[in-house]
């Protein structure tokens, strides 16, 4: 509902909102230390990636991960090449009750939850009519599913701190017109995290912040397959897939307090792909 001029004028109770008490440093606000982050599908890719990051800028790192179970040492290597407390829960974010179980063992064991990294995903590449319907619940319950109950049990926690981040990872795919035939399914899924994000920027305002990461073709296990790979060269404005440590920044801006104003955004990392 549109507001009439007269209603523009009116301030709002407590409106403006103060700035927050961060440093003007900006290297200083990119610094986590003492943050604790949550990462799902950190066992590798992307996901593993970006806990790397979180700890290289001092924060504490608790890495989920569900079938790949190099999580715990890659949890404990980080924590010795950079001196900050981390761990590996092994959570099915597909399962309420683990999910639920997971965010409080986090809380008991770290004191809190500042940032949580919804990043798992999986992705079932074949066309509607040969797919399925076990294999289309199976991406439903990881990538929508998933990213709804972390959001809605991590939320829980965010609202009683009075603070919060949520990132979600979703893809390029929910931006392209012309999407790929063999994966209708997924790129439904990441259409629907994607405004899902935005809608809980609006419905978090009081308490927490929540953002959006669309990630191309990385060179990673769900990056391009080999069917696809010259066509991500071809589209790609730059010519090629992206290294996983060219996208660990901007999960580090999004989680860190140079990004205090930043939320309901989508940031598409895909060197170009999805340019007209």
């Amino acid at each position: 509902m549109s507001m009439g001029f007269d209603e523009c004028g009116v301030v709002r109770d407590g409106f403006p909102r103060p700035v927050p008490e961060t440093s003007s440093n900006v290297l200083e606000q990119f610094r986590m230390t003492g943050k604790v982050v949550v990462v799902t599908g950190a066992a590798d890719g992307i996901g593993y990636a970006v806990s790397e990051a979180m700890a290289e800028a001092n924060a504490y790192v608790v890495l989920w991960y569900n079938s790949n179970d190099t999580a715990i040492a890659k949890a404990n290597r980080l924590s010795k090449i950079h001196g900050v407390k981390t761990s590996a829960y092994k959570v099915d974010i597909s399962n309420p009750l683990e999910v639920q179980d997971g965010i409080q063992k986090v809380v008991t064991d770290f004191g809190r939850i500042d940032v949580f990294i919804a990043n798992a995903g999986m992705a079932i590449s074949k066309p509607i009519l040969e797919q399925t319907l076990e294999e289309y619940r199976k991406q439903m319950s990881v990538n929508v599913d998933g990213v709804l109950l972390c959001a809605k049990y991590v939320g829980e926690v965010f609202k009683h701190q009075g603070t919060g981040n949520l990132i979600i990872t979703s893809s390029m795919s929910a931006h392209i017109v012309n999407v790929p035939t063999d994966q209708p399914v997924y790129n439904a899924t990441k259409a629907f995290v994607t405004h899902f994000g935005k809608s809980l920027a609006r419905e978090w305002r009081d308490f927490a912040r929540v953002n959006i990461v669309s990630p191309g073709f990385f060179d990673t296990k769900m990056g391009a397959s080999p069917s696809a790979i010259n066509e991500a060269y071809r589209m790609a404005v730059l010519g090629r897939q992206g290294h996983v440590k060219e996208i660990k920044g901007i999960y580090l801006y999004l989680a860190s307090d140079a990004s205090t104003y930043t939320t309901g955004s989508d940031v598409i990392v895909d060197g170009g792909y999805v340019l007209p």
